[in-house]
């Protein structure tokens, strides 16, 4: 969450009316409904996440073990074989 300056986002007629309610605090705006984004969509962590796993299923089909790429990702025997194994 970014910390925005109001008087910078808000016409001056709608920053007047918020004063009347609230002076000098911090308010939380929510998203409206159906607007919020995924977990990892801004940073990008989920495309990663998606690539990876892709690159995984790719190496344990050309016959590469389990045990290899737990090692190679840092991952543990259980998460790799769930991902393998996964029907994505």
């Amino acid at each position: 969450m970014k910390y925005m300056k109001a008087h910078a986002v808000f016409p001056k007629d709608l920053l007047k009316e918020i004063q009347k309610y609230v002076q000098g605090e911090m308010v939380y705006i929510p998203n409206a409904e159906g607007v919020r984004k995924k977990w990892g969509e801004n940073s990008g962590y989920r495309e990663f996440l998606k690539q990876r796993n892709v690159e995984i299923r790719q190496q344990f089909s050309e016959g590469i073990s389990i045990d290899q790429l737990t090692v190679q990702y840092s991952l543990s025997y259980d998460s790799i074989k769930k991902i393998v194994y996964s029907k994505k």
